[in-house]
């Protein structure tokens, strides 16, 4: 073989290498919306869905049925889930007690449930492999998974959010909102702060999210991971309600979930909600770094 063939074999093997390596913006997007529309046309992201939107509704109607004889919601007592006694007053506040009813649980369920079938999902089916073979690069198609998964976590509290929003202004009166510090709001600020808790919830969602997807890259098994995210949840759930592990629970991820009702104060009450937001940080920055050096040194087979 001439050198003026190997130098052009080299060449050619430089060329590829770069195609595979650099792919162009536009691919990466292109790849990003075929995840989003995989993840929302199986019929486990609709279920899943159905439920988050099914949960409001539930509580509107409950509500509504406790009151039609003139009671108060919730005893009157101020306890349960936020806002529930002022739901009657104002359906605004049905967004707020559906966030906070769906927080502790089936929000991060439902996350936990597409991060941890992110990559494993993949594996089990048999189409990791091929996927990897397209110029993505492994960092790539994490980034795209988790980008999908964040996704994910904005439109399913959304979904809460409108969901609520609607029974609420069906079967309550809506006006002018009071504030937990005894203000009162227009009904167009108490929106926007409707908007911007939703935000926060979501954006409160991003460190489950991270660990889904680390325990994603541990397994081939789809079923596996999801249970076994579902089940960090729950145990950490457990854990940061026993008084004797107090010094602990300011570091466990859903410790400060429900700072979000500090949006609702006269004025906002900060320090609580950046104490949550810095901890999902911290979160999706570890479990995200774990979940990449696991994925960028595992053996695909599948």
């Amino acid at each position: 073989m001439s050198r003026a063939e190997v130098e052009a074999g080299a060449e050619a093997v430089r060329v590829e290498d770069t195609a595979v390596r650099k792919p162009s913006p536009l691919w990466t997007f292109g790849l990003f919306r075929s995840e989003l529309l995989t993840t929302f046309r199986r019929w486990r992201t609709i279920a899943l869905l159905a439920v988050l939107a099914a949960v409001p509704i539930l509580i509107g109607i409950a509500i509504k049925m406790e009151t039609r004889d003139g009671s108060t919601a919730g005893g009157g007592g101020g306890e349960g889930p936020a806002f529930i006694s002022q739901i009657t007053n104002n359906g605004l506040f049905l967004v707020f007690t559906a966030l906070a009813a769906t927080l502790p649980f089936f929000l991060p369920m439902a996350i936990g449930v597409i991060a941890g079938d992110a990559i494993a999902g993949e594996a089990n089916a048999g189409t990791l492999r091929y996927l990897l073979v397209a110029p993505a690069g492994r960092t790539r198609l994490l980034l795209t998974k988790y980008a999908t998964t964040m996704t994910f976590c904005l439109v399913a509290t959304l979904v809460v959010a409108l969901s609520a929003l609607t029974v609420g202004a069906l079967l309550f009166p809506l006006g002018e909102l009071t504030t937990i510090s005894g203000t009162r709001i227009s009904f167009t600020e108490g929106l926007g702060r409707a908007l911007l808790i939703a935000l926060v919830v979501a954006v409160s969602l991003i460190g489950v999210a991270a660990l889904g997807l680390f325990v994603s890259t541990l397994t081939n098994s789809g079923i596996a991971a999801m249970a076994t995210t579902v089940g960090l949840l729950i145990t950490i759930q457990i854990l940061d309600q026993i008084p004797q592990l107090h010094a602990l629970q300011p570091y466990f991820f859903s410790h400060y979930w429900l700072s979000f009702a500090d949006l609702m104060r006269d004025p906002v009450y900060w320090d609580d909600m950046v104490r949550n937001l810095g901890l999902q940080g911290l979160y999706a920055a570890v479990f995200g770094s774990a979940a990449w050096a696991r994925f960028a040194a595992k053996d695909i087979t599948a």
